[in-house]
C-alpha cells in the first residue's frame, strides 16, 4: 500500500530498520530534518506490518492545522478521501470511518480516549510527532500511554518523531528505545542576519525585511511572528507597499479553516505571496512555493507565576532548535534564504531548546486528568516531572472549584468538568450555570479560551467582556469580522453539546457575564478603589483598566485575563458584577460579620453588619445596637480606652474624688483608692451594673458619676465624710 511517489523521500532509507525495531517490541525515536517525509511516510510504511495485525495507528500532532494537513496529504497519496484509510480528529472536527486505519489526532483527543478506554482497544501503534515541542498535552499523553502499556497493553508500540529532539530526555522516559536518524536531503539555506536595534518594534522591522526579501529573491515568503496582533499590524504596514502581483495571507490557529487553506495553497501562476504565520508553520507543515523565510525570532508562550497563581502570555526569544526548524522551511524543495531579525552573536547565546511546557504553565488541568486517571503522579513516567508546588496549587484550585474532594478524589462535578475541552475554571462556569444561562457561559468560555479571537483589530475592543459578547450576538461593533464571530459561535455550540445542553443565541445576555465569570475566577474578583480604573483584587494585589474603559467606574469586576504583573496587573479581559450577583454566585464563600464598634464620626457605639468575601467588603449596614452583655462590654471598653473621659465628670464628682483622695492620704488605706488606674481596673464592680440596658454614648453621658462613686462607700464612711 506504500505509495510509489514517496519512495524518493529521504526518510525511506531508515523505515525498514524502524519497522524491525518496532516488530521486536522496542520503542523508537525517529530523527529526521524538515522535509524528510517522516510525518507522511512513516505511518504509511508501517501500516501493513505483520505485528500490527490490522490494528490502527494513532498519530498525534501538536496542532489542529498540522493534523488536518497530514491526514489530507496521506489520503491524497493513497488516492482516497479523508475518512477512508486515513482520517483525522481534532477538538472541532472528526473525519474517521469504519475502515480507517491511520487516525491523525490532536493531543487532547488521545487523552480523552485514554480516559474512556485506558487499553486503547484496537490500536497497535501510537506515534508522537514533533515531540521536540514538548507541549503539556504531549507529555501527559506519553505518560498515560506508558502507564497503560505497563499495566494493560504490553503489546502496544510507541514511536516518537522529531527534527530537533532533546534525545537524552526522551530516552529517559521511553523503554530501551532505538534511535534512528535520517540525514535527509534538505537543500542549503543561506542565513542572513538583520538584527533590530534596541527599542525597535518588530512589526516595522519584519515589514522592511519582507520587502527586502521580495526584491532580492524569487519565490514566496514565509514570515514568522509571535502572535495574531503582530500579524495584523504587519499586514497593515504591507498594504499598498508591495508589488501588485504579491498576495499577503495570515496563518494562525485563531483563523478559520478557509483562511488557513488559502495561506497553504500554492500561488497562482504569475503571482507571489507572503504568508505571515505564528509558530504554527514551524513544523509538520509544508507551505508550498516558499523559499524565503523571514524570522522575527520570537514566540508567545504561557508562563505561570506561582506567587500570583496567574498565567500570562509572554513573548520570548525562540531557541536555536526552533530557529533551525523555521529556516528549514525555506529549503524543502530548492535552495532558499532565511532572514533573521537578530544577530549571529545573539544566536549563539540562545538556548538549544525551550523549557518543557509542563514546567512553565498552570497545571490545574493536568491535576484533574491525573485525579481521574487514578495513578499517583510520582508513579507516572514523565519526561520532565510536573513541579510539585505548581501541582499543589492546581489541586487546591480544583478543590475550590468543587472538582476534587478533600481527599483529592474527583467529584461528580469534576468528572463532568473533565469532559469539557477548556480550562477547569471555564468548565466549572459552564457546569455551574443555570439552564437559561448555559448558552452565555459557553460563549464566554469560547471567548476567554480562544485568546487571539477578536484581537489585533483596528477598533481595539475594551477590556469589558460584555462588549465582546455584544460583538458575537450582533448587538454592537458591527465592524467585527464575521468569520471571527462564526468561529466563537461554533465553539460555543460545541461546548453546549458536550455539556448536554442546547445552545440558544437568544438566551445570551451580556449583562450577566460577570456573574458567570465569578464561578470560574472567584479568586480574581476586585473592588474599585478611589479613582476610576483602579481596583484591588480579592488577593490583596492591585489591578487596573484604562480610565475610559467601560469597567473603570464599576464597583466590582472579575478578571478573566490579566497581564500577570505581580503588584498592579492590567485587566485585559473582565466583566462587571454587582454585590447581589457576587453574593449569589459565591454564596458558600460569603461571610456575614456583626460587630459593635465605636463610630468616630457619630462619636457613638453602633452595630456594624458587614458582608465580606475574604478581605473584600461587599455590603455594610450600620444601626443602633441592641442592649445586652455585648453592648455593656463595648461601653466599658470605651470608658477604658478613653481613660474615664467618656463619662461626665461633674463638679460634684470631681470634688468627691478629691476629698476621698485627701482622706486616704491623711488617714490611711481604709478609704478607697479612686485613682484613674484603680477605677479602670474595677470598672466591672462600680460601673457595669449601671450600664445594663445602655446602648450608647448618650447613656454614658447621663450617668451621675458622683452617685456611682458614693454608692461604693459604707454608710459610716459616708457620714464621716
Amino acid at each position: 500500500m506504500f505509495p510509489a511517489g514517496l519512495l524518493d523521500l529521504p526518510v525511506v532509507e531508515v523505515l525498514a530498520d524502524l519497522a524491525t525495531q518496532l516488530a521486536d517490541g522496542r520503542d523508537a525515536l525517529l530523527v529526521a530534518p524538515p522535509g524528510a517525509g517522516k510525518t507522511t511516510a512513516a505511518p504509511l510504511w508501517l501500516l501493513d506490518s505483520p505485528w500490527l495485525a490490522g490494528r490502527r495507528i494513532v498519530m498525534l500532532e501538536p496542532r489542529r492545522l498540522a493534523t488536518r494537513a497530514a491526514a489530507q496529504r496521506m489520503a491524497s497519496l493513497l488516492g482516497e478521501h479523508v475518512g477512508e484509510t486515513v482520517g483525522y480528529q481534532t477538538r472541532d472536527e472528526r473525519h474517521i470511518g469504519p475502515s480507517t486505519r491511520i487516525e491523525v489526532v490532536t493531543e487532547g483527543v488521545l487523552t480523552r480516549r485514554l480516559q474512556h478506554d485506558p487499553s486503547l482497544s484496537g490500536t497497535g501503534l501510537v506515534v508522537f510527532d514533533e515531540v521536540h515541542e514538548r507541549n503539556l498535552t504531549t507529555d501527559l499523553g506519553l505518560a498515560l500511554v506508558l502507564d497503560a502499556r505497563a499495566n494493560l497493553r504490553p503489546d502496544l508500540r510507541l514511536l516518537a518523531m522529531s527534527a530537533t529532539p532533546d534525545v537524552a530526555r526522551l530516552l529517559s522516559a521511553l523503554d530501551h528505545a532505538a534511535v534512528l536518524t535520517s540525514d535527509g536531503r534538505l537543500h542549503p539555506v543561506d542565513v542572513r542576519w538583520l538584527p533590530m536595534s534596541k527599542g525597535d518594534r518588530v512589526e516595522p522591522a519584519a515589514a522592511a525585511a519582507i520587502g527586502r526579501a521580495l526584491r532580492e529573491q524569487p519565490g514566496d515568503v514565509l514570515a514568522f511572528l509571535p502572535g495574531i496582533g503582530e500579524i495584523r499590524r504587519v499586514q497593515q504596514l504591507l498594504d499598498g507597499l508591495l508589488p501588485a502581483d504579491v498576495d499577503v495571507h495570515a496563518l494562525a490557529g485563531a483563523l478559520s479553516l478557509a483562511e488557513q487553506d488559502l495561506a497553504l495553497a500554492p500561488s497562482p501562476s504569475g503571482r507571489r505571496r507572503v504568508v505571515l504565520s505564528t509558530d504554527i508553520a514551524e513544523s509538520s507543515l509544508t507551505v508550498a512555493g516558499v523559499r524565503i523565510v523571514v524570522d522575527a525570532g520570537l514566540a508567545r508562550v504561557p508562563r505561570f507565576d506561582q506567587r500570583t497563581g496567574m498565567t500570562r502570555l509572554t513573548t520570548i526569544s525562540t531557541s536555536r532548535a526552533s530557529a533551525d526548524q523555521r529556516a528549514g522551511r525555506a529549503g524543502r524543495t530548492e535552495p532558499g534564504v532565511a532572514y533573521r531579525l537578530w544577530s549571529k552573536l545573539e544566536h549563539a547565546t540562545r538556548r538549544a531548546h525551550l523549557e518543557a511546557e509542563i514546567t512553565q504553565v498552570d497545571l490545574a488541568g493536568l491535576a484533574l486528568e491525573l485525579a481521574v486517571w487514578g495513578t499517583p503522579v510520582e508513579q507516572l513516567r514523565f519526561v520532565d516531572p510536573p513541579p510539585v508546588r505548581t501541582m499543589r496549587q492546581g489541586t487546591e484550585l480544583l478543590e475550590r472549584l468543587g472538582a476534587l474532594d478533600g481527599a483529592g478524589q474527583p467529584t461528580e462535578r469534576g468528572r463532568r468538568m473533565l469532559a469539557l475541552p477548556v480550562h477547569p475554571r471555564l468548565a466549572r462556569m459552564i457546569d455551574g450555570a443555570s439552564t437559561y444561562e448555559r448558552s452565555l457561559a459557553c460563549v464566554v468560555a469560547a471567548l476567554v479560551d480562544e485568546r487571539d479571537v477578536l484581537r489585533g483589530r483596528a477598533d481595539d475592543l475594551p477590556a469589558d467582556l460584555a462588549v465582546r459578547v455584544g460583538v458575537i450576538t450582533g448587538q454592537g461593533h458591527d465592524a467585527a469580522d464575521r468569520r471571527d464571530v462564526r468561529r466563537v459561535l461554533d465553539r460555543a455550540v460545541d461546548l453546549a453539546h458536550r455539556a448536554g445542553a442546547r445552545f440558544e443565541l437568544g438566551d445570551v445576555r451580556a449583562d450577566r457575564c460577570g456573574a458567570l465569570l465569578a464561578l470560574a475566577y472567584p479568586d480574581r474578583i476586585a473592588v474599585r478603589r478611589g479613582q476610576p480604573g483602579s481596583f484591588q483584587m480579592r488577593t490583596g494585589t492591585g489591578a487596573w483598566t484604562a480610565k475610559d474603559d467601560p469597567l473603570a467606574n464599576e464597583r466590582f469586576v472579575v478578571a478573566a485575563d490579566l497581564d500577570g504583573r505581580r503588584e498592579n496587573a492590567r485587566i485585559r479581559l473582565g466583566a462587571a458584577l454587582d454585590a447581589d450577583e457576587l453574593i449569589e454566585a459565591l454564596a458558600e464563600q460569603i461571610e456575614r460579620r456583626e460587630a459593635l464598634v465605636w463610630d468616630k464620626e457619630r462619636n457613638d457605639l453602633v452595630e456594624r453588619i458587614e458582608t465580606r468575601l475574604g478581605g473584600m467588603l461587599l455590603a455594610e449596614e450600620v444601626r443602633a445596637p441592641t442592649p445586652g452583655e455585648a453592648t455593656t462590654a463595648a461601653l466599658l471598653e470605651r470608658v477604658r480606652v478613653t481613660r474615664l473621659a467618656a463619662l461626665t465628670w461633674s463638679t460634684a464628682a470631681t470634688a468627691l474624688r478629691d476629698r476621698v483622695a485627701f482622706l486616704r492620704r491623711e488617714l490611711g488605706e481604709h478609704w478607697p483608692d479612686w485613682s484613674d488606674r484603680q477605677l479602670l481596673a474595677t470598672l466591672d464592680d462600680w460601673l457595669a451594673p449601671y450600664l445594663v440596658g445602655a446602648t450608647g454614648a448618650g447613656d454614658l453621658g447621663r450617668l451621675d458619676v458622683a452617685m456611682l462613686l458614693g454608692a461604693q462607700l459604707a454608710w459610716d464612711d459616708s457620714s464621716a465624710l
